[in-house]
């Protein structure tokens, strides 16, 4: 079978679980491949995404590497045999990878978190604000480009408004609502939007104020999307040389703790709803 050249996320955090468990176990590869009777090559070509497992030699793996997280292991297999071809591959070889890796990782979510501080959650903006957003880049994208990344990012609102969502929760600083990414009357569209969304039975919005006082957490922009188990959550964070998705347990720790934090700290639902009704009345 030929190798994966170009392995997605959702295919090398498979394979970084599975070198995870056999770490776990104290086993070799060539131990592990002697396990399954197949070369030790087999098993670093496993571990590293550039090939696939079946359902059969997954849970042998897991046997023998003594994983009793029931759960875990069977959401390792839906991983390992789901070969979904969603709407974002359509995007494939016209947008960076991370763009398919990220609308992939939203459509397994269970749930999804975001923290923001500049500027309104991606799964929110309008159409105009987006727009405004990459078109704000350097270098300057092409418009072709910038049409793309907009219908994108509106494709990926599947999961917040689509016939099955998941869960959302945003906490959103002051400062991202008061920011003119684009006109006065896109800003108003844009607030008008968040409320209106806010109003789903599966959207959560708070906002934290200005006036708060002891507040050092604005460092804190992030995305927390939920996997089949909390064991299988990503991190998502921006960084200056691209988008980085962090799945370390000790790491989804600090962000699910620092989630929690300015979510204790933002107004409640309703506030933060006239806290944007009054926002959206002075522009």
């Amino acid at each position: 079978m030929a190798l994966r050249r170009e392995p997605t996320a959702r295919q090398t955090r498979l394979a970084t679980e599975l070198r995870r468990l056999r770490d776990a176990a104290g086993l070799t590869a060539r131990e592990a491949a002697a396990l399954l009777g197949v070369g030790a090559a087999q098993i670093s070509h496993i571990e590293s995404a550039l090939a696939g497992v079946s359902e059969a030699r997954l849970r042998r793996l897991a046997a023998h590497y003594a994983c009793t997280d029931a759960a875990f292991i069977d959401a390792l297999v839906v991983m390992a045999t789901n070969r979904t071809r969603g709407w974002w591959e359509d995007y494939r070889g016209r947008l960076p990878t991370m763009y398919m890796d990220l609308a992939e990782l939203e459509h397994h979510a269970t749930h999804r978190r975001d923290v923001e501080f500049l500027y309104i959650p991606g799964l929110l903006q309008t159409e105009d604000y987006a727009r405004a957003v990459f078109s704000y880049q350097v270098p300057a994208l092409p418009g072709s480009e910038v049409d793309l990344r907009v219908r994108h990012r509106m494709e990926r609102k599947v999961i917040t408004e689509g016939p099955a969502p998941v869960p959302y929760e945003a906490v959103i600083h002051e400062a991202a609502l008061r920011i003119r990414v684009g006109t006065r009357s896109a800003a108003r569209a844009q607030l008008a939007r968040v409320l209106e969304l806010s109003e789903a039975d599966h959207v959560t919005v708070r906002v934290i104020p200005f006036e708060l006082d002891g507040f050092a957490g604005a460092w804190s922009t992030m995305m927390l999307v939920g996997g089949a188990v909390p064991r299988l959550d990503t991190a998502v964070r921006d960084a200056p040389h691209g988008t980085v998705l962090i799945d370390s347990e000790a790491q989804l720790g600090v962000f699910r703790t620092l989630f929690h934090k300015v979510e204790r700290v933002s107004l409640d639902v309703e506030r933060s709803r006239d806290f944007i009704h009054r926002l959206a009345k002075e522009l």
